[in-house]
Formats: structure tokens, sequence, C-alpha cells
């Protein structure tokens, strides 16, 4: 079974600094239908104006991803690091007992977009962690890169979920083919670019989940960014 999740359907936060949507309930935004897919809590697509940000805030017991399609991200935290995240990086950032960070855009000219992922752990009371490292995303062209896995597999940010995530840049004309194996389920979130999945077509921000598929048989009829998420 597949259910597109429409991009236009997401929730928003807009601020004078900040373009946010929403794939599942988070912050006023509140939508039964959409508390979340699996162990995937939290898909935010946003957008950050030069000098914005959020200030120093606290999580607790979730896995917390981020990746930068463009622009640059200044990270801060109570564990003492301060780093800044740019396209081609991924961010992790296990919250355990308790973290505090600040992200902001250091430019005073240039938007920042990423997606922020939530996932909740398999197991709670952990102490806070985090890493991040560059991905060879553009190299990879046209084959998954694992970014996210749960022991930490092909140089990929060990998380504490069965949880497995991908970044994919497809060029206009290729296909990629992912297999299910059984119990597993899918979601893709596509940022940019146009996509035909199993036969469905999606455009930028459209997000799909499946269930009891066997394969994904993904093509691009545009250059196309998109995340997938392999999940138990």
């Amino acid at each position: 079974m597949i259910t597109i999740r429409p991009a236009n359907d997401r929730g928003a936060t807009q601020l004078g600094w900040l373009d946010s949507k929403h794939s599942f309930s988070f912050g006023e935004y509140f939508d039964p239908k959409h508390m979340q897919f699996r162990s995937l809590r939290v898909i935010n697509d946003d957008r950050i104006a030069p000098s914005g940000g959020f200030g120093m805030h606290p999580h607790r017991e979730m896995e917390i991803v981020t990746v930068v399609f463009s622009g640059a991200l200044e990270h801060r935290d109570s564990l003492g690091h301060g780093e800044i995240l740019r396209p081609g990086e991924v961010q992790r950032m296990s919250a355990g007992t308790g973290i505090r960070h600040s992200e902001f855009n250091p430019s005073a000219t240039e938007p920042v977009h990423l997606l922020q992922i939530w996932i909740e752990p398999r197991e709670t009371g952990r102490k806070p962690e985090y890493a991040q490292r560059a991905f060879p995303f553009e190299s990879n062209r046209n084959r998954p890169t694992l970014v996210v896995s749960a022991d930490g597999r092909e140089e990929s940010l060990a998380i504490r979920q069965d949880a497995d995530l991908f970044v994919v840049r497809l060029d206009a004309g290729r296909e990629l083919k992912h297999a299910l194996r059984p119990g597993r389920h899918a979601w893709l979130q596509l940022v940019t670019g146009e996509l035909v999945v199993n036969g469905l077509r999606i455009g930028p921000g459209d997000g799909l989940a499946a269930s009891d598929e066997a394969l994904l048989d993904i093509s691009a009829t545009s250059n196309a960014e998109l995340l997938l998420f392999d999940l138990a």
C-alpha cells in the first residue's frame, strides 16, 4: 500500500525569518491523521532567512538528523560543539537524557534550506551524543548514499533505532529500485525535482509512505534530490 502526502497539505509555520513545512504534527500544527509514520516522528522542511535562527532550546529522547541542501547552518550545543553544517554534510544528535542546542544561519545574505528529521529511539535513558559527517553525494549520483543506520555500516552515522536513511541525487531519466524486506516500511521525501514511484507521480515537497510493498521502483522525470527511509 502506498499513500502520498502532498506538499500543499503539510502544516506550516511562518515567521519573519522562518518558512517551515511539517509532514507530521509539530509545534502549533496538530493533525491526528498525521502524527508520525512508524518511528519517524518529524520531517520539517525549513528555510531560514539570512542571520535568522533558533535560539538555545532543549530536546530529550529523540534522534535528530539534519541535512542541509543549500546555504549553511551554524550549530552550538550544551556538549560544547560548535559546527557549521553545509550541503553534503549530515548531522546526528542523539538527545538522550537531555541536550540544548541552537541553530542559526551565519550568512548575512544567503538563506539556508534544510530538512530536519526526528526519529523516536528504541531505548531511552542514554547519554546525549553528537556527530557530523560529510558524504559523497555528488560523486555517488544515481545511487543511494546511506547516511544514517542503527549499526553505522558503510560509514553512516549510527542512531538508536532500526532505521536507515538514504540521500539520493537522481538524474532525469535514471531509475532506482529499492527492495523492502518483509515487515519493513518506507517513507520517501522528495526535496527537489519530480519522480514516478511505482507508477505514481510526485513533485517537490511531496512525501510517500509505503507498507506491504516488496519493491519501490523510482524513476526521475527531472533531476531530483530525495530522502529515502527504510523503517522497521
